[in-house]
């Protein structure tokens, strides 16, 4: 398979170094903004660019009939654009906010905890992320993503970076080179339960990046990496 890096951080030459040991090739390489993307040498994108520069990286691509994955966050509001696109020309597209096998399988964990905890009307929600200091968004993407079902099921109103009525209170810390630090807590006055979920590395990502990347390949449509793990 011929998987073209939109975006070539440290996150583009992991997926590339991985790819590469699954047999693939990575024949383009998008490190800046370019109008001269040849779409014919390559099967399937994978975008770990700028929030500035995915909306048009990822358009192109649907339009020219490549797949595409991403995990660039930080420009989700011309989400619903993207998956507007997808449907009018027949594409296909996949965004996850994480794509580590262990995070994703954390996601559905987190969601099934979500709606019994809210069932007791007993416990506040609260999460905390700690990622390396070079990370933009504040919280993280994946800080959101395990937010939203604990906003639906709390009856909650938003997020909030500090402790606030009808909010979900996001923590976020940055610190040296922390790949990812999740943790879900629910607390009250008599006791605590949390669920954490800390990354060693980067790999990981890097790697389920490239199986969603396998995955799609013959499928039409939006996804999820739940679709991929048919969770």
């Amino acid at each position: 398979m011929n998987i073209a890096l939109l975006g070539y951080g440290k996150m583009g030459q992991l997926v590339e170094k991985i790819a590469k040991e699954r047999g693939h090739d990575c024949p383009v390489i998008i490190d800046k903004k370019t109008d001269t993307i040849d779409y014919s040498k390559f099967d399937v994108a994978i975008n770990f660019s700028t929030p500035e520069t995915a909306f048009d990286l990822i358009s192109g691509c649907i339009q020219n009939g490549v797949a595409v994955i991403s995990g660039t966050t930080g420009w989700l509001e011309n989400y619903p654009k993207i998956v507007s696109l997808c449907e009018q020309e027949n594409g296909s597209f996949l965004y996850a906010s994480n794509f580590s096998l262990g995070v994703n399988l954390f996601f559905a964990l987190n969601e099934h905890l979500s709606r019994l905890m809210s069932q007791t009307g007993q416990y506040q929600p609260s999460i905390k992320e700690i990622h390396h200091i070079h990370k933009v968004d504040a919280p993280s993407g994946t800080a959101i993503s395990l937010g939203e079902p604990i906003i639906r099921d709390f009856d909650l109103v938003n997020f909030s970076d500090s402790p606030k009525e009808k909010h979900l209170h996001i923590k976020s810390e940055r610190q040296g080179e922390v790949p990812g630090t999740h943790t879900v807590s629910y607390g009250n006055e008599v006791d605590q339960i949390q669920i954490t979920h800390e990354a060693y590395n980067r790999n990981g990502f890097a790697l389920g990046a490239v199986i969603a990347a396998e995955w799609i390949l013959d499928k039409k449509g939006v996804f999820s990496m739940k679709d991929v793990l048919s969770l």
